[in-house]
């Protein structure tokens, strides 16, 4: 059954170069979180989106079963796609606790 579900992968590195601290955001309607990488991406963590339309922002919560909850820690830069320009990224831990993406890291739009 598909479910609506987001990965953040570490973008890719050129040969030489250490972590670069930048993630790209993938969302879709999948079966597996596994569904949204592709080939070499190197994943860090997961898990589940809904739009709040009211208040322009998309929920992300709970974890990945197959990557575990995002390690936001290890990122500055968060790559979106552009299509989602304008709605604010807040993720909310299992405890209620709340990560505001949109504010804690620099955001950059893709097409």
């Amino acid at each position: 059954m598909t479910l609506p579900k987001f990965i953040i992968t570490m973008e890719r590195l050129r040969v030489g170069e250490r972590s670069s601290g930048i993630g790209v955001f993938r969302l879709g309607m999948v079966n597996q979180h596994k569904d949204l990488l592709k080939p070499g991406d190197s994943c860090l963590g997961g898990g589940y989106y809904h739009f709040d339309y009211t208040s322009n922002r998309i929920i992300l919560d709970r974890s990945s079963y197959d990557f575990g909850k995002p390690k936001w820690h290890l990122l500055e830069v968060l790559k979106v796609p552009s299509v989602y320009r304008g709605l604010r990224l807040i993720y909310y831990y299992d405890d209620g606790r709340k990560f505001d993406v949109s504010q804690e890291l620099q955001i950059e739009y893709y097409d």
